[in-house]
């Protein structure tokens, strides 16, 4: 991913692991799904709903005590939707090691806070509103 400033950076401890001592996937969806809104949010300078997850993938274990970070990109832009693929890097605790333990891609539509879709550009589409009354 191109922006390697991380939305996310949290340290995996106790409570996020599975029975057999390692990251429970869920909170790595989790911590993927907070970064990718956040990046939606700002975009879209609003509201947005998560609408889709698809293609995730767990390449590598995490442990108890690393540092996740997480990294997002737009994939794609529609008139009310945002499309973004996150990835999720784990840096060893005692160490400098890194590597690839989680990434997906989110769906989020851009909404009024009615819930109504909106385009993902509202200053845009406010200015070409006004343009046409």
């Amino acid at each position: 991913m191109p922006d390697r400033n991380p939305l996310i950076r949290v340290t995996a401890m106790p409570t996020d692991m599975n029975p057999y001592g390692g990251v429970f996937g869920g909170w790595l969806m989790s911590q993927m799904a907070l970064g990718a809104g956040s990046l939606a949010s700002r975009i879209g300078e609003g509201r947005a709903n998560v609408v889709a997850a698809t293609d995730f993938g767990f390449p590598a274990a995490m442990m108890q005590g690393d540092e996740l970070s997480i990294y997002c990109e737009v994939e794609r832009e529609g008139n009310t939707s945002i499309t973004i693929a996150a990835e999720g890097i784990a840096r060893e605790r005692h160490g400098e090691a890194t590597k690839l333990v989680c990434k997906g891609t989110f769906v989020f539509v851009l909404t009024h806070d009615d819930g109504t879709p909106r385009p993902v550009r509202a200053a845009g589409a406010a200015a070409l509103d006004g343009a046409n009354d």
